[in-house]
């Protein structure tokens, strides 16, 4: 969806912000024995930590890496929704063990049972929340934010042929 590298930080920071906290919700429901109303102000406690380390590994190393490995499988020529399908699961794919180690390394006894733990209870949830939440949010609150310059540079495509 975006179209110009400040398009792309915007929408990374932004789905970035919406995956780590749903995930540490999620994180601090299981640590805490479920969800209450201070659930979601504990999570608070960990964005400023995890946040950042999220939107570099996504915007710096995993959305080139996921884009590769979804075209794997996909092609150019497939419908736009599934090649988005496809780099998300991809980037899940990736982002789960490793902010899970990040996790692991930073909140809990480290050691590798641990951290596999961690990262099994976290990808059905990752999952889940990435591809009926998160990502049709994200996009949402993308193409409200970006509305004209999307609707330009569809014009402009059409035009060109």
């Amino acid at each position: 969806m975006p179209k110009t590298k400040f398009q792309n930080v915007i929408f990374t920071l932004i789905m970035a912000a919406i995956m780590v906290y749903g995930m540490i919700v999620y994180n601090v429901a299981l640590n805490t024995g479920g969800v209450s109303n201070q659930t979601f102000l504990l999570a608070l406690h960990e964005m400023p930590i995890m946040f950042p380390i999220a939107f570099i590994l996504e915007f710096f190393v995993v959305e080139k890496l996921a884009t590769r490995l979804a075209f794997t499988f996909m092609r150019p020529t497939d419908r736009p929704q599934f090649i988005t399908y496809a780099i998300s699961l991809m980037i899940v794919c990736i982002m789960c063990p490793v902010m899970s180690l990040i996790a692991t390394l930073l909140f809990k006894p480290i050691s590798f049972g641990t951290w596999i733990h961690t990262f099994g209870c976290n990808l059905p949830m990752a999952l889940l929340w990435q591809m009926l939440y998160c990502g049709p949010l994200t996009r949402l609150i993308f193409r409200t934010l970006f509305r004209k310059q999307l609707a330009k540079k569809t014009q402009e495509a059409a035009a060109a042929q």
